[in-house]
């Protein structure tokens, strides 16, 4: 029987065969070179959030559980936390943040009400002017409040209301603490309730509404019970920020001898050095235990308890009320701009104790800070020290953001985490981590960066890379994942995927989180308080100085310039969020 050969399937032509199964265009060594690129990408990182974030954190954490002077196991942390000083510091932090919490609750949740309710003229204003108290740094809210309320308040002692010369202010007490840092928080109550009452389905109310029941009771009863959870999580949110606050305790809580336990290790390195850093330790430690578990139990509340809302049309408000809306402007002008006019009219005066009228007003306060050279040098590092965190999170972000998105590599999940960590615990906890990591020489070059500006960086870059992080993370999330295949497809290298493809979509994103850190950066405090030197002092430490060293007027007067440096980066970042050419 004769063998047949077997028949032969007409071969496609090139243009089909690559139509059909594009791979066959990929370089043979595409792969492989590909996988090397991202392996060495994502090692650079690690080493990179090791340095910064979690080996500064680790030092922590083993400098807190030494053993005791007998050698007992966790004798440093049992001796600490038994102390007086340390039970009395853990009370008042408690009870100054839980205070203001009822605070930032209370007015935050009544604004959003009526901002998000009613139908005002004025809405987008009135919600700018609430969100002050956040924007402004916080020891010159804290400033300004101190102005507006004691004996020589350029505001209140025309009126007759300052107190009688020689007393000592109000707020220097735990009521006063509470209040400041109430009145500073309660944007985070006010934007997670009016972001809640935005979704709420205009259905609902309408139904209501129909039935007969009353407004009053449609918002108590209704739409206050949907909202709760988020009412819930911004107030774990403003509790997490008051037991970090360092600012309102120390410029408030340190002149009423009210101890809480950021001052209590600002004071305790101070007066005792490195020597104190186990005991420190500790108490850094006692921090971060109480804002993880206000983390924890906003994550159970926004994802356990949240009241899940049916789809439908967003309510959108009717009904107008012009008296309401006037009072609201009275109260929110009290709450934002009447302590930061203060603050400013005291900057005008040529001298402390002299009456604020218009033959008073001068701008000595101003040329006497601008002439100062360690003021100088202050705006001077801190410009740079903003400058160069911005520069150096954007160049980290972009690229973790674009692997991010891409990959699940579990590496990368834990870099997000670790990432987060400085900027969720308080900054007096990154501080001190940052002193226990760099204190001693480091290894190969034998260097010790303590007391330089080098710590300074290593620690604003830990704390603020969150904030250009998320927004690039969230643009990513939006980006066409096909277009960075293409390119792969067609052999374009990891570098040029990432420069050309991945960065102009998250660019506007990566500006705007920039500008933000420079923004935080320029007038933070909490880190340069413990980790500045001769020669590196911050605006926030210039405004600490000066105001505890009794030149209110010249603290003033630098507080004004930094605040106007911030107005100037606020209307820069809206123009960023802007669209091109509008």
């Amino acid at each position: 029987m004769p063998c047949s050969r077997p028949t032969r399937k007409p071969r496609k032509s090139s243009r089909n065969c690559l139509a059909v199964d594009p791979m066959i265009r990929r370089p043979v060594m595409g792969r492989p070179h590909r996988l090397g690129g991202e392996h060495l990408l994502v090692s650079l990182l690690v080493l990179y959030v090791s340095f910064t974030t979690l080996w500064p954190l680790a030092r922590l954490f083993s400098a807190a559980f030494q053993p005791g002077e007998d050698g007992t196991p966790l004798g440093l942390m049992l001796t600490t936390l038994a102390s007086r000083s340390a039970l009395r510091a853990l009370s008042g932090t408690l009870q100054t943040a839980l205070l203001s919490v009822a605070v930032s609750t209370v007015i935050g949740v009544a604004l959003a009400f009526a901002v998000s309710l009613l139908k005002l003229r004025t809405r987008a204003a009135l919600t700018f002017l609430i969100l002050i108290p956040l924007i402004v740094p916080s020891q010159t809210m804290a400033l300004a409040w101190i102005e507006l309320f004691g004996a020589q308040s350029p505001i209140l002692k025309p009126l007759g209301l300052a107190p009688p010369p020689g007393s000592t202010n109000p707020l220097y007490s735990t009521g006063g603490i509470a209040l400041v840092m109430g009145i500073e928080h309660m944007p985070l109550v006010f934007i997670a309730v009016r972001a809640a009452l935005r979704a709420l389905p205009a259905d609902l109310v309408e139904a209501a509404r129909i039935l007969g029941i009353s407004p009053g009771r449609i918002g108590l009863g209704i739409v206050l019970p949907i909202v709760m959870p988020s009412v819930l999580a911004g107030s774990l949110i403003a509790f997490t920020a008051a037991i970090g606050n360092f600012g309102v305790p120390a410029l408030l809580g340190i002149p009423g001898r009210i101890s809480v336990l950021t001052t209590l290790i600002y004071q305790r390195l101070n007066g005792f050095g490195p020597a104190a850093a186990g005991q420190v330790a500790t108490l850094a430690l006692m921090l971060a235990a109480m804002a993880a578990l206000a983390i924890v139990l906003r994550n159970i509340v926004t994802t356990r308890i949240a009241v899940p809302l049916p789809a439908g049309t967003p309510f959108v408000p009717t009904r107008r009320a012009p008296v309401i809306e006037f009072l609201l402007w009275i109260v929110v002008l009290i709450l934002s701009l009447v302590p930061l006019a203060a603050l400013t009219m005291t900057a005008l005066l040529p001298a402390i104790g002299v009456a604020f009228g218009p033959d008073t007003i001068s701008l000595d306060q101003f040329r006497a800070v601008l002439d100062n050279p360690t003021v100088r040098r202050a705006f001077a590092n801190s410009l740079l020290l903003a400058v160069i965190t911005a520069a150096i999170s954007m160049l980290v972000a972009v690229p973790l953001a674009f692997l991010s998105q891409r990959r699940t590599n579990p590496v990368l999940r834990l870099l997000d985490f670790v990432i987060e960590g400085p900027w969720v615990v308080p900054g007096t906890v990154v501080a001190l981590g940052m002193i226990l990591a760099f204190l001693k020489p480091l290894p190969l070059i034998g260097l010790s960066l303590y007391g330089t500006m080098a710590i300074l960086v290593i620690a604003y870059l830990s704390r603020f890379l969150p904030l250009v992080l998320r927004p690039v993370a969230a643009a990513a999330q939006s980006a066409d994942p096909a277009l960075d295949e293409a390119a792969r497809i067609t052999g374009a290298g990891l570098n040029r995927r990432i420069l050309s493809i991945f960065l102009p979509g998250v660019l506007p994103a990566a500006a705007a989180g920039a500008i933000l850190v420079v923004m935080t950066a320029l007038n933070e405090l909490t880190l340069s308080t413990l980790l500045w030197s001769s020669g590196k002092e911050t605006i926030g430490v210039m405004i600490f100085a000066l105001q505890y060293e009794g030149n209110s007027t010249g603290a003033a007067a630098v507080a004004v310039l930094s605040t106007k440096e911030m107005t100037e980066l606020d209307v820069l970042l809206i123009c960023c969020e802007c669209p091109i050419g509008n």
